[in-house]
Parts: C-alpha cells; sequence; structure tokens
C-alpha cells in the first residue's frame, strides 16, 4: 500500500485502459460477421462497384488504423455495421464539443455515427417523432439523446420513448428496474459507471467481499454505480449530503467512488491506506497561471490522496475517456445482438 511503502498510488490511466477497448472494438467491427439474412427483406446484393445499396452492409476490403494499429476485413458475405444516433438539442459549443467527441470515437472504431441536431425551440411532439423514427430504423443500433433538453421538453418522457433495444446509455427505466433486481441482467450497463468498475477491474482490484463507499447518489453514477457495485457481491454504503459525519464511513471503505461534484472535498486523511479511489468528480477550480483561468480537479484532494491510496484515478484523464468507451462497447453490443451473434 502506499502509505506504508512510502511510495505513491497506481495511477489507472483511463486514457489508456479506453485506448486498449477502442482497440478491441474496432477488431471485433473489423472481423466478418455474418448477419442472419432472415431479418431482412430483401436482401440486397452488392453492385457492380462492389458495393451494397443497404448501407447496413459492407463488402470487400476494409482497412481501418485505430491508435497504430491496423485491422482488415475481407468478407463475400454480407457483415454489418454498427450504428450510433446521438440527439442534439440547440447548438451550444458544449454539446458540440460532446458531439465531436463521440463521431470521432465512433469513426476510429468503424461505427455508423449519426447527428441529429435539432433547434432549441424544437417542440416535445417533433423531437418524440423523431425518436421513432429512429426506433425504426434498421442501420441504428444505439440511440443517446444528449442532455439536458431544453425546459419546455421532458426528459424522462422523451428518454422513455427510445426503444429499450437502443437505449444505449443504459438509462432507460426497464433497464434500470432490471439493473436492481437480483438475478436480473439489463441489457444495457449506464456508461460511467460500467467504466468504473472496468477500470478496477482492469488495474487488477478485486471488488468481491470488499467494502465500498459511493460519494454522491445522482441518477446518472451514484445510484446505478452502487447497484453495480452490489451486483459484483461489495458491501456497499452511499454517502450523501445528509451525513453529518462522511470521512468516517469514507475512511473505511477498501473501494471508493465518488461522484459527489464537490472540488476537493475528500482530504488524504479520509482515504483508507492503499484504498482504491475512482473520481468521477470534474469541478472547475480558478487557476491563474492557466490560459483559460482555471484548472480541472476531482472530488479528492490528488496530491494528498496519491500518498495515501493503493490505486487512483486521476482529473482529467481518468473516468472520462471510459464514459465513450463504453457507450461504443454498448452500441457494439446492441448490433450483435441484433444479428444474433
Amino acid at each position: 500500500m502506499a502509505s506504508e511503502q512510502n511510495q505513491e498510488a497506481n495511477l489507472i490511466d483511463g486514457k489508456d485502459i479506453a485506448n486498449t477497448i477502442h482497440k478491441e472494438i474496432a477488431s471485433e467491427v473489423s472481423h466478418p460477421v455474418t448477419a442472419d439474412t432472415s431479418t431482412f427483406s430483401p436482401l440486397l446484393a452488392p453492385n457492380e462497384q462492389g458495393t451494397s445499396n443497404n448501407p447496413s452492409f459492407c463488402f470487400g476490403w476494409v482497412v481501418r488504423v485505430v491508435q497504430g494499429a491496423q485491422y482488415t476485413r475481407l468478407s463475400t458475405k454480407c457483415t454489418y455495421v454498427p450504428g450510433l444516433a446521438v440527439f442534439v438539442v440547440g447548438h451550444t459549443k458544449k454539446s458540440q464539443s460532446y458531439v465531436n467527441m463521440k463521431r470521432k470515437a465512433c469513426s476510429e472504431v468503424g461505427i455508423k455515427f449519426f447527428a441529429i441536431k435539432l433547434p432549441e425551440d424544437v417542440s416535445e411532439e417533433e423531437m418524440i417523432w423523431k425518436v421513432h423514427e429512429f426506433n425504426a430504423d434498421p442501420d441504428v443500433h444505439g440511440m443517446l439523446v444528449q442532455l439536458p433538453l431544453p425546459k419546455h421538453v421532458n426528459e424522462e418522457k422523451v428518454l422513455s420513448e427510445i426503444s429499450i433495444e437502443k437505449g444505449v446509455d443504459g438509462f432507460h427505466p426497464l433497464n434500470i428496474g432490471k439493473l436492481a433486481m437480483k438475478g436480473w441482467e439489463p441489457l444495457f450497463l449506464p456508461c460511467t459507471p460500467k467504466g468504473c468498475l472496468e477500470l478496477l477491474s482492469r488495474s487488477g482490484v478485486s471488488v468481491k467481499n470488499k467494502r465500498a463507499v459511493v460519494v454522491g447518489r445522482s441518477n446518472i453514477v451514484g445510484l446505478p454505480v452502487a447497484l453495480l457495485l452490489l451486483k459484483a457481491d461489495a458491501t456497499v454504503t452511499i454517502v450523501h449530503s445528509g451525513n453529518h459525519n462522511p470521512e468516517s464511513i469514507i475512511r473505511e471503505a477498501d473501494i471508493v467512488i465518488t461522484a459527489a461534484g464537490q472540488a476537493m472535498m475528500i482530504n488524504g486523511d479520509w482515504i483508507k491506506p492503499g484504498a482504491a479511489v475512482i473520481d468521477v468528480g470534474i469541478n472547475a477550480v480558478d487557476d491563474p497561471t492557466k490560459k483559460s483561468g482555471y484548472r480541472l480537479v476531482g472530488d479528492a484532494d490528488f496530491e494528498q490522496a496519491k500518498k495515501v491510496a493503493g490505486w487512483l484515478t486521476p482529473v482529467p484523464g481518468g473516468v472520462g475517456p471510459m464514459t465513450v468507451a463504453m457507450l461504443l462497447k454498448n452500441t457494439l453490443e446492441g448490433a450483435k445482438r441484433k444479428f444474433g451473434n
């Protein structure tokens, strides 16, 4: 453990792990996977140029380079291409940045990307109609609505209209319900919580029989990651704003996953020596030395935590890249489920 050996924590490099997952997805997309032709009527044959009139299928050589690794697909049969549709309302720089990031990631691994840009004043009925349109599109295997939506659009109503078979963010009410049920398996796991457990697993940190503390109880991270930890046989406690002495609870944890949104609230003396700390928090603090005037920090005080923890994610570069990687992985899983592979 870091403190006992006078060593710093093992840093969990989310970028590196996410890049590895991107390569794995690209490799799987690139290898020939024969579709069940009974699901298509009619099945369009390749044209004279060796390509199909049906955009769900590819023929011939396809070469793709991802992080320096080249993957080649050669198939004389029909192979599927996973598709992801992202809905964005309005055209803010922040939302456009998120869309571009997802577009780039899809391009790297060979997933077809659909950006559905809607005006800020789009009506709720129009947006739901658009969701239904892509529910029925056979080229789309995953759908995501970029939040938040304008106040005049009911987020819960829109999200519930996404087909459960395509709700790759994992937040469809039926998916969350199955996640909460012992012995039930949701079609998709929420991306950020799934990424947190993937970071632990790929870093050699066992969850089974460990005491885990989740800091924060949001629908996006806190609650679903607590449920995932329970399914992995951890003993789970949730710390939230109603707790009067959170440090005493956190100090007993073998695993801490924090998503409170409070800059550097977790001091080094809150952390059990050797514990694994997954910091989901992204908080801006003033920093006049930066051109932007601020820097990003997590919920844990990184400089203090690294002297005590056994494993620690940096901010940025820890959990963030994993969220996109898990979105791609869920989209691939949706496509494989569609085609029976």
